[in-house]
């Protein structure tokens, strides 16, 4: 018996055509996603896709389209979890494929759930976009939470991403299913709500952006990006070059007030190498450097940023604590590593990174404030600037080299963007091969350096922080008084035109109707 006739016993699994045309679909979503940022694809994309998933008519039916549908978009989206496994490509390389139809596939699972779910409620389109925010809202939280390529971030580039401030990128999320599941439904009523709910966003936007802000903070700032090829970053023979090249861009020129070298800037242990710190602040002309470095304990190590005096005092440190899964650290991972020899694939020291104790702010000093560190992945994670006291800016390190160069590094930046809207707070960035830039408490990008490139970008100020945004104030409570209302519209049974004229009084559309025709 072939594939075709052994699937084909499935219930509820669509055909060839159907099915690579649920892939499309949500593929055509990711169009919006960084590097091209085409929302105007990609939101008639979702509106399609939205589409496709009220044809569902069973519980199997709707998760055969959701889990393709989500799995189109996800494999278009985070194609570049492939690139991390070309650094060691002799080793790893085979992996790459597997990774990319694992990831994508698993987190289509959300989706595939959320369809079957919906098919249970009257209200169709609506169930789909209630259920599918509820996804995407648990995938921010299951495992760990992986809340990279949220719907909502198809915003981002466009004016309607300043909505941020007010609902958080979970808020854009549930707004952008709701008015794309009434713009799908093609009824008139839904096409004039969707319609004032985008002008009222994209308006919102526009006055945000064109409000003036308060003046910059006067501090001097370095941000050193060496560009760094990561699988040169750790040879012998290369390190040291490495190390060198930054030590130049920091000395070059006067020496600024605080000079930033991004994620485990330093293929050296402060720890084995106390000669070090006094080299970068000798490098630094006397003044303080912020810095990404691997410190160890023992057997255990950590990813942290240390910042360092003037005279080579380490004066702070902040260890990462929100850990990359099978990039920093392994589940089960002192097992996998004893048994088979399998470690962590950024982590230099053992089996993996250890988490540090929780986000913290650090105190700089009366000229530069008091800042919120985020090292790589923290910051895509929207809670993270919400769980301490309110800094004056926040600063990322991180090293994108791990992300190749087509698309991942920039959906990074844009996420990492997009907590300055949320929060209105000032974000610097500073990478080891890019986006390496200074962010504004709205998100406009005041100075970058260009992608791939060394060089040293000099600041003579940090933009101010805005008063606490409602995100900030009232962090998701709003997403989820929005996916409440959500809940609402697709449990509401509408009457037949008839029954307000003398028709049985209890009759009611077929929860199985989408507003149009349903194709088999």
């Amino acid at each position: 018996m072939n594939l075709r006739a052994r699937l084909s016993g499935l219930p509820g699994l669509p055909g060839w055509r159907g099915a690579g045309l649920h892939l499309l679909a949500g593929a055509s979503i990711a169009l919006a996603q960084a590097p091209l940022l085409a929302w105007y694809l990609g939101f008639p994309g979702l509106i399609w896709a939205l589409s496709r998933l009220a044809r569902a008519e069973t519980p199997a039916m709707g998760w055969w389209a959701g889990w393709l549908v989500g799995a189109g978009y996800f494999a278009a989206s985070l194609n570049w979890i492939v690139n991390p496994f070309f650094v060691d490509p002799w080793v790893y390389g085979w992996m790459a494929p597997f990774a990319l139809v694992l990831m994508a596939f698993g987190l289509g699972l959300f989706w595939a759930a959320a369809a079957a779910l919906a098919v249970f409620l009257p209200q169709r389109l609506m169930a789909i976009a209630a259920f599918l925010s509820l996804a995407e809202l648990g995938r921010g939280v299951v495992l760990t939470g992986f809340p990279w390529a949220q719907v909502g971030h198809l915003w981002l580039g466009s004016p309607v991403e300043q909505g941020a401030a007010l609902v958080g990128a979970s808020g854009l999320t549930v707004l952008t299913l709701g008015a794309a599941a009434l713009l799908a439904g093609r009824r008139p009523m839904g096409i004039v709500v969707a319609g004032a709910v985008l002008v009222a966003a994209f308006g919102f936007g526009l006055w945000r952006e064109a409000a003036p802000l308060p003046a910059d903070r006067s501090v001097s700032l370095r941000l050193v990006q060496p560009n760094a090829q990561q699988h040169l970053k750790w040879d012998p023979e290369t390190a040291g070059q490495l190390f060198r090249r930054q030590l130049d861009l920091t000395r070059a020129g006067t020496p600024a007030e605080l000079t930033i070298w991004p994620e485990t800037a330093i293929p050296y242990i402060f720890e084995y190498s106390p000669e070090v710190p006094q080299m970068i602040a000798g490098a630094a002309g006397g003044q303080k450097v912020a810095l990404g470095v691997q410190r160890v304990e023992g057997d255990r190590g950590w990813n942290s940023l240390r910042l360092v005096s003037g005279t080579g005092e380490v004066l702070a440190t902040y260890d990462k604590h929100h850990l990359v899964p099978f990039g920093e650290y392994m589940p089960l991972g002192d097992l996998i590593y004893r048994w088979l020899g399998i470690g962590a694939f950024a982590a230099q020291v053992g089996n993996g990174y250890s988490a540090g104790p929780g986000p913290a702010v650090l105190d700089l000093g009366p000229g530069l404030g008091r800042v919120l560190p985020l090292i790589c992945y923290e910051a895509v994670f929207p809670p993270i600037p919400r769980a301490v006291p309110r800094p004056d800016w926040m600063l990322q390190i991180t090293n994108d080299a791990w992300f190749g160069t087509l698309t991942g590094p920039f959906q990074h930046f844009q996420q990492a963007r997009l907590r300055a809207i949320e929060m209105g707070l000032p974000l610097v960035r500073v990478a080891n091969t890019g986006v390496t830039a200074i962010i504004d408490a709205r998100g406009g990008v005041r100075q970058a350096l260009a992608f791939g490139t060394q060089g040293a970008l000099d600041a003579a100020g940090l933009p101010p922080a805005l008063p606490p945004t409602a995100f900030a104030r009232w962090g998701d409570r709003p997403a989820f008084l929005l996916l409440f209302g959500l809940f609402v519209t697709a449990l509401w049974r509408r009457r037949r035109a008839g029954g307000a004229r003398g028709g049985p009084r209890g009759s009611r559309r077929s929860p199985a109707a989408p507003a149009f025709p349903r194709r088999r």
